[in-house]
């Protein structure tokens, strides 16, 4: 099963790699070439998600797209507009790959969100129920909530 994964030099993303490559045929997506992977994983060279990627080889003969990329943790972010820009990223960015991901055929798109689209703090006991009214304020969790 040949599975291609966004955000694959990221945190969690390389994470995902990482266990995928013990597995079977992983396609990481990255912007450059990196050295951080092991010669299991086959690196597909992508554009930026927020520009309108043209995804058309990196999703050719996939069986899976796991998107774990997204505009996150931007320190001093001096953006006019910062939901604006994690919009960009996080909500355009997501849609496009995903279209492609389908008009290539791909039966399964696995999208990472963030526990932010939540808010910062819970009342509940467990925590952060399917029922709860979502109440997120940060730009980064409002653009991953509006993803989903």
């Amino acid at each position: 099963m040949n599975v291609l994964v966004t955000g694959a030099t990221g945190f969690v993303g390389s994470a995902v790699v990482k266990r995928l490559s013990e597995q079977g045929h992983v396609y990481a997506a990255v912007r450059k070439p990196s050295d951080m992977f092991s010669e299991e994983v086959n690196q597909v060279i992508v554009g930026d998600l927020a520009t309108g990627t043209d995804y058309t080889g990196a999703v050719k003969n996939m069986d899976v797209v796991i998107h774990v990329a997204a505009r996150v943790h931007v320190m001093d972010d001096d953006a006019t507009d910062p939901l604006a820009e994690f919009r960009k990223v996080n909500v355009d960015g997501t849609l496009n790959l995903a279209k492609q991901a389908a008009l290539a055929g791909i039966k399964r798109f696995v999208f990472i969100s963030s526990i932010k689209v939540n808010g910062e703090t819970t009342t509940g006991k467990p925590p952060f129920l399917p029922s709860d009214t979502y109440i997120t304020t940060d730009p980064y969790g409002l653009s991953k909530l509006e993803a989903e």
